[in-house]
Parts: C-alpha cells; structure tokens; sequence
C-alpha cells in the first residue's frame, strides 16, 4: 500500500519547514508521497516547500488556488495524489517520529483513521490551560449536544477511493469541514478508529486577537451543523441550558484580572459570542 502524506498550506512559510523537517525523520520501508497543496501563498511557503526536494521522497507542490479552504486544499491534494491511502497533517503542526509507519499499519486495516494530538511541545502552558488537550485519549466527542466522534482534519487517514466516492471535504463550509466530513463517513457506515501510536505535535495560536477569532469561527460554524445534522439525528439543544452557560460566563468577568486565567476566560467569550451570532444567522436556536 502506497501512501499518499497531504499538507494543506497557506501563507505558512514560518512553519512548514519545521513539519517537512519532521517528515524527513519519519522512518517505513513502504512507498509513500509527500503532496504539498498550496492555496495561492504570498509569503515564500512554496519556496519552502520546494527546498525539500530530494529530501523527501516524490515530494510534489501542487497548486489548490481554486479551492476553498484547508478542506479544499486536502481535496487539491487527494487529487493529486497517486497512494492508495491519504495521511493528512497540517502546515503548522509537527508529526512525531513513528507517525506515518503507525497511520500506514492503522489504513492497512482501518478505512478511516485519526492520530493522537499532543499539545505541550509547541504551545505555553498558558494556552493548553485556555485552549485545552483534545483529540489526546481518543476521539473527540461531540457532546452540544451529545452527537457522533470526530476528529482533527490534521490528523485524519483515510483510504484515497472512500475520500473520492464521498466527495472528500465539504468547501461551502468555511470551518468545522473536519467534523462534517467525520460525521458524514460515519453516517455512511464507516468506523472512525482513533490511532495513538501516531502522534501529531499540534501549534496553537498565541496571540490573543488571532486565538479569538478562530474560536468565534468555531462557534459560528458549530450552530451551522447543528441546523444541518439536526433533522439527521442530532438531538435538541435544550433553550434554557445556552442562557444558563452565558450566566456563568457574565459571573466569571473577574477572571480577566487574572493572566493565567483571562485566555480561558476569552476563548468561552468567543466562543459564546460564535454561537449567538451564529443562531441569529441561521435562524436556530444554537446558544
């Protein structure tokens, strides 16, 4: 079985060189790829990538410019790509020795595979405590309110016929892609199976602004596939329990004269603010 190892990337030319740098450690006697898929980068991330020629084996750098997304980038990428089976890892992110001879044992007899996050090598202390260790003991599980396990796009293996039949990663959603397309697999009678031999050091965002913004996304696009999954199955979020976790976000405000606790405290603010936003827009009630 050849493998197929798919970087979605944009503008990550301060990072991708230490995740191919990690790449080049990895050690299976097996076929594999690595693609590059760059979504119109302007900062020198091709250049970086192409550095890696000869380093890494049947290194390509595909163009994804037409496609929406890093799920649309994992698609340019599942495209492209001539393995049997697609190991995705993201451009920011680091895999750790072992990775890929575990994902290529794991899609030998899985269909669909996810890899065990791990977050204190790339992150402050400060921000595992905001942001949290997901994805480390097992799947995530869905549970607002309670629905089906996912994981990480970073992290995901999956057999390259089953990601083409399915239509790989749904580009209309601008965020959450990874759940949906977990979801959707599993609807279809597919098993997620979680490997934590295969290890993927994951990068947080420090700053503030940016650790914000992608949590309100979060948010946002959580109450979109509420709406899209309810009439499959999803249970009903009760109304008074969204009103309640905002009291007691409005009873923790003093927690921002705190720095060891004002992150935390901002990334439920954001992600609060995500989903009433969200429930305005789409019509739904997602607190």
């Amino acid at each position: 079985m050849k493998v197929s190892v798919v970087i979605p990337c944009r503008n990550a030319a301060t990072t991708l060189g230490a995740q191919l740098e990690a790449l080049c450690r990895q050690e299976w006697a097996g076929e594999w790829e690595v693609v590059v898929a760059d979504n119109a980068s302007t900062d020198g991330s091709r250049q970086v990538a192409e550095s890696f020629r000869g380093r890494l084996p049947a290194l390509r750098v595909v163009d994804a410019s037409g496609h929406s997304g890093p799920g649309g980038s994992r698609n340019a990428g599942a495209l492209a790509a001539t393995g049997d089976a697609l190991a995705f890892c993201d451009a920011d992110d680091e895999v750790a020795p072992g990775w890929l001879a575990a994902m290529a044992r794991a899609l030998a007899e899985h269909e669909l595979v996810a890899a065990r996050y791990e977050m204190r090598k790339l992150n402050p202390p400060w921000l595992v405590t905001a942001r949290g260790e997901h994805q480390h003991e097992g799947l995530n599980p869905y549970t607002y309110p309670p629905y089906l396990p996912h994981a990480g796009g970073g992290g995901l293996g999956v057999r390259r016929s089953l990601h083409l039949q399915s239509g790989g990663f749904d580009e209309t959603l601008p965020a959450l892609e990874d759940t949906d397309y977990c979801w959707r697999l599993q609807r279809a009678g597919v098993e997620l199976s979680f490997v934590s031999e295969a290890v993927v050091h994951v990068r947080y965002r420090q700053d503030l602004s940016d650790l914000f913004r992608q949590t309100y996304r979060f948010g946002l696009y959580n109450v979109l596939i509420y709406r899209r999954y309810r009439p499959l199955g999803m249970p009903r979020l009760p109304w008074w329990l969204g009103l309640a976790k905002w009291g007691r976000l409005v009873l923790g405000v003093p927690s921002i004269l705190w720095p060891g606790r004002r992150a935390a405290w901002l990334h439920q603010l954001a992600w609060r603010s995500g989903r009433l936003v969200g429930s305005l827009r789409y019509r739904v009630w997602g607190l």
